[in-house]
């Protein structure tokens, strides 16, 4: 009898030391599951492509914070940035695996409204990144002042032209935050400081070098007066070189933002004026920073500001420059 009654009380043991590892792991999730635990906190990054020179520099800023913050990410995103649908299905992968915070970068400023209203629910603090969403459920906005750094843009085309002639816009695409402050940013400040100056509708590429190239040569093709071409990211700028240069076309200022191998070769020499560059390396950085306050419960301001420079033929050596370009 005494034997039976210590087998009954051993296996009663056995089964609580189950049961509580069972809730111990269904509580916090396993890194095999995608999900956050306390010790380790999983921060589940979205962005708005993957392939290209700015985004794997915003990846190392993010991976690179994440190692000091004592935390986990995982960064995925589509192969252009007119890959609206999937990027939606990325996210919708994203928030199924649970993690303790989200960040997000949107290609379609409004087609993520339902996914960011499940992550609210779920208690997900979700970040910004590079593009904000038309949404309050972001806790804060590790961007570029978009709008700031397209003006600067059109004051160095200003003064490059003189403050007169026709100038072209090739923008990645009308969706995204930063698409729409980068075109309206432009073209605010045109029609504010330089009257001289006709801006002509923007045209718009997806961010797709190839795309962007047809559509420079079609500019050129309908304008052949054309004295400036703006180019709102890095596809939209690389596609406008190449645009200029199969168009056989001389005389053209062409000005972009970003920073990769093909426009800096462009701008040492000379086929490109100037473009602006990003810090994508504190993007990433500021973006964990960000998900590791709100997973702590921290306040955050709205838009953390991760700044920009003009750079041309004449600072391009800068080590202060050198170390924003992402080639």
């Amino acid at each position: 009898m005494k034997t039976r009654r210590v087998g009954a009380l051993l296996a009663v043991a056995v089964m609580a030391l189950m049961l509580g590892a069972c809730g111990s792991s269904s509580s916090g999730g396993s890194s095999s599951s995608g999900g956050g635990s306390s010790s380790q906190p999983y921060i589940a990054i979205v962005s708005k492509g993957f392939q290209q020179e700015f985004w794997q520099a915003v990846k190392k800023g993010a991976e690179q914070e994440a190692a000091k913050e004592g935390a986990r990410i995982t960064f995925v995103g589509p192969p252009t940035e007119a890959d609206v649908e999937q990027q939606i299905n990325m996210l919708t992968d994203a928030l199924a695996k649970k993690p303790s915070a989200l960040g997000f970068a949107a290609l379609d400023s409004k087609a993520a409204a339902a996914l960011l209203d499940q992550a609210k629910s779920q208690k997900i603090p979700v970040v910004a990144f590079d593009s904000g969403v038309a949404s309050d459920i972001p806790v804060t906005t590790a961007a570029t002042d978009n709008k700031a750094a397209a003006a600067e843009a059109a004051t160095h085309m200003a003064a490059l032209l003189g403050g007169k002639g026709t100038v072209a816009m090739v923008v990645h695409d009308q969706t995204s935050r930063s698409g729409i402050d980068r075109r309206d940013g432009f073209m605010e400040w045109m029609k504010a400081n330089a009257p001289g100056i006709t801006v002509l509708a923007p045209q718009y590429g997806g961010g797709d070098q190839a795309k962007s190239a047809d559509i420079t040569k079609s500019i050129i093709a309908s304008h052949p007066d054309i004295a400036g071409i703006f180019g709102s990211n890095e596809g939209s700028a690389v596609g406008a070189i190449k645009g200029v240069q199969e168009s056989g076309k001389h005389g053209i200022t062409i000005v972009g933002f970003d920073s990769t191998k093909a426009q800096i070769d462009a701008i040492k020499s000379g086929v490109e004026a100037g473009a602006i560059t990003q810090n994508p390396i504190a993007i990433g950085e500021q973006l964990v920073k960000a998900a590791m306050k709100a997973i702590r419960g921290e306040s955050l301001p709205k838009f953390i500001n991760t700044g920009f420079y003009w750079y041309d033929k004449s600072n391009i050596d800068d080590p202060k420059i050198q170390a924003l370009l992402y080639q």
